[in-house]
């Protein structure tokens, strides 16, 4: 496959990385170099919110599966709600089905009073709705809750802001074999995906920590593109 490359606004270019490939880099960074998961959660989540309080949003609904992705959407939940954005999580599993980071994630947003529930209750009526149902994972269709969360994205009048990718996107291929989110922005994470070069809507990239030295290790061309910004848009040079 031809793999799609990015460029920053100042030129720089950013590689865009196939789903195996991310797998890796998530693998080396945190058995190999010794970056938590639970560190990348965080800054993950810690950016999204901040994206999604650049839309000057008052309310935002995060709909969140398992894994790193719905985790990244409950971190996301509490910075949104320690700043004070009336927020709801819908997850696409009854809370206790969640496992490792996520499960801890949710632990905190429910002590700390925040909504969760599980979903579907039609399309959420709010300012904004995070998408963290499936990131790059995704193997197949979208099934399900989750598969009535994607959809229940398409029926709403929100700003929508999916995590990484859009859930039901492939990440690598860019293809689908049944509903898929249409975001307004996705908030990528680490390296862009290779799947996104066909998604019409602008792609940031956010940093969540992982150090060079584990893209050199992986072969993967890559020159930080952050400086002093956690945040940075992307743009597609059609190579």
């Amino acid at each position: 496959m031809e793999r799609a490359v990015y460029r920053t606004a100042g030129g720089m270019p950013v590689t865009a990385v196939t789903a195996d490939e991310m797998r890796e880099v998530d693998r080396v960074a945190t058995e190999e170099v010794g970056l938590g998961l639970l560190q990348m959660m965080e800054n993950a989540g810690r950016n999204l919110a901040s994206a999604v309080r650049a839309t000057g949003a008052d309310g935002a609904v995060v709909l969140a599966g398992d894994g790193g992705n719905g985790g990244g959407g409950l971190a996301c939940a509490r910075h949104l709600a320690n700043r004070d954005v009336a927020v709801e999580v819908v997850l696409d599993r009854p809370p206790a089905a969640l496992d490792g980071a996520a499960a801890r994630q949710h632990r905190v947003v429910d002590a700390m009073g925040v909504p969760v529930r599980e979903g579907p209750a039609g399309p959420p009526e709010t300012d904004a709705v995070v998408d963290a149902v499936i990131g790059y994972g995704l193997s197949g269709a979208v099934r399900g809750i989750a598969r009535d969360l994607v959809e229940a994205c398409g029926g709403t009048d929100a700003r929508v802001v999916s995590l990484d990718v859009p859930s039901g996107l492939d990440a690598t291929t860019g293809e689908s074999t049944g509903p898929v989110v249409d975001p307004a922005e996705v908030i990528t994470l680490a390296l862009p995906k290779t799947g996104l070069r066909g998604v019409d809507c602008p792609v940031t990239l956010a940093d969540i920590g992982i150090p060079r030295t584990v893209y050199r290790r992986l072969d993967v061309p890559y020159d930080p593109p952050f400086d002093d910004a956690y945040l940075v848009p992307l743009e597609r040079t059609g190579e």
